[in-house]
């Protein structure tokens, strides 16, 4: 049988025998999905963490690595708050999840739902390289290492509330100087640990009162068991306390990331409470030391005084010849005293009978033109004053005949002959209506002339 090759046109046309119908885009994509979560199902791969990034979303998207090859992973929010260190670029881990495809994007990847470091090496190569970074923003510099209180009255321990650590502590604070301890009771390793011992640290310097002293310690252990102590955010926390911290974290040859950030590193929990607080039977002992110290140094500069007084004593002479110039002198004194006195008032006596009478004319002189110019004062205010003197300004005063003056209308209708006194004469009239002879007014124009005598109590007072 022979077959016709078969050629392309412009309409896609069905291959005789052919039973298998085109694919679209999105069956080819869930059928290749199907075959590799069927094909591989959960998968443990090791690589080199590489572009590590946390979405707002929360979930984490990276790529594992290595000399050969690289696959996309992703940690979705709900695993990635259980992971038991933080990742970072550079760190070699063992990721277990399941192979997945992304058909928006026509890639394959892993669903990581737990990670590990990948050995001791490299949580070891983990470790140093946190700390170079962390040394290159200065957090370990000597420079910012502070020096502890001497005598804390409240001490902050950030430790586990269960085990020997706490009793350690606070049994070695008793026996040494008893003082107020707050404990904040945290886990100190596990999931989660790192967190809560660095909010521990930070919610301290809230409190009040707050701690003079903190105190972050654990037990020994692995550096498993010691690497929420390494974690960045207890780091950094460590370095930014306000309060001084004694970082007390495993055995003596137990080193962390925050025994280099903290103020000062104990060996051990125990030695850590030594460092806190001095012993009180010792300072007792100082002090009564230093009483003692403190009354021989008097008693010794009271002795040295005593022995250079009676030094100097022997050599003052007698008081009598120390004294006896000086009374002598002063019975002379008081000899010439009533002479001197005597003499003194005769010399002053004379010098005043020699001023008396110049004094005195001077002084009457001076009266005299003080009080003329009192007495021209009081004249022109009284020409100020005079009732006569607002007539020059065209106003009159009324009088009745008996020279009274009237200032109210019914006092003019009762007097019934009134005088108009002006500046320059006066008239005589009549009130309309008034009682008496009726006569026309008469205008003389005799100016009168008046005169105000001095008022009494003028010059009271002058002598």
């Amino acid at each position: 049988m022979s077959m016709e090759p078969a050629t392309s046109g412009l309409l896609a046309q069905p291959s005789p025998g052919d039973n298998s119908p085109p694919l679209t885009v999105g069956e080819l994509a869930g059928a290749v999905k199907r075959a590799v979560e069927t094909g591989f199902g959960r998968v443990r791969v090791r690589g080199e963490i590489s572009g590590w990034k946390r979405h707002s979303s929360g979930h984490c998207y990276f790529t594992l690595k290595d000399d050969s090859a690289c696959i996309d992973a992703v940690v979705w929010r709900t695993s990635a708050v259980g992971l038991a260190f933080r990742p970072e670029d550079g760190a070699e881990v063992i990721a277990t999840g399941k192979m997945t495809t992304y058909p928006g994007r026509s890639k394959y990847q892993i669903v990581v739902d737990r990670m590990e470091l990948a050995g001791e090496g490299a949580l070891m190569a983990l470790l140093d390289k946190r700390r170079r970074v962390l040394a290159a923003e200065g957090l370990f510099d000597a420079s910012r290492k502070r020096r502890l209180p001497f005598l804390p009255r409240v001490i902050g321990v950030v430790t586990s509330p269960t085990g020997a650590v706490i009793r350690d502590i606070l049994h070695r604070l008793e026996d040494r100087c008893p003082t107020h301890v707050v404990v904040w009771p945290v886990p100190v390793q596990g999931e989660g640990a790192a967190g809560k011992i660095a909010a521990a640290i930070r919610g301290f310097a809230e409190l009040s009162p707050r701690p003079e002293l903190l105190i972050v310690a654990r037990g020994g252990g692995s550096i498993e068991d010691l690497w929420a102590f390494n974690e960045e955010e207890v780091v950094r926390a460590a370095a930014a306390s306000p309060i001084p911290l004694i970082s007390a974290v495993g055995h003596e040859t137990d080193t962390t990331l925050i025994d280099h950030a903290a103020d000062l590193r104990a060996p051990t929990p125990t030695a850590a409470a030594e460092l806190a607080v001095p012993v009180r039977a010792e300072l007792a002992a100082q002090l009564d030391e230093l009483m003692a110290r403190k009354r021989r140094c008097l008693a010794k500069r009271a002795d040295d005084a005593r022995e250079r007084l009676a030094l100097t004593s022997c050599r003052w002479p007698e008081p009598a010849a120390l004294l006896g110039p000086r009374r002598q002198r002063l019975d002379e004194v008081g000899d010439r005293l009533p002479r001197a006195l005597g003499a003194r008032t005769h010399k002053a006596e004379a010098a005043m009978n020699l001023v008396t009478p110049r004094l005195r004319r001077e002084l009457l002189e001076l009266k005299l033109e003080r009080l003329g110019e009192r007495l021209t004062a009081a004249w022109k205010m009284a020409q100020l004053v005079h009732p006569d003197r607002p007539l020059s300004r065209g106003f009159a005063r009324v009088t009745d005949r008996a020279g009274r003056t009237l200032i109210h209308a019914e006092q003019a209708r009762a007097a019934g002959e009134l005088t108009l006194n002006y500046g320059d004469g006066r008239v005589d009239v009549t009130v309309a209506g008034a009682p008496g002879p009726a006569s026309r007014p008469r205008l003389e124009r005799k100016a009168r002339t008046s005169y105000v005598a001095p008022q009494p109590g003028l010059f009271d007072g002058e002598d």
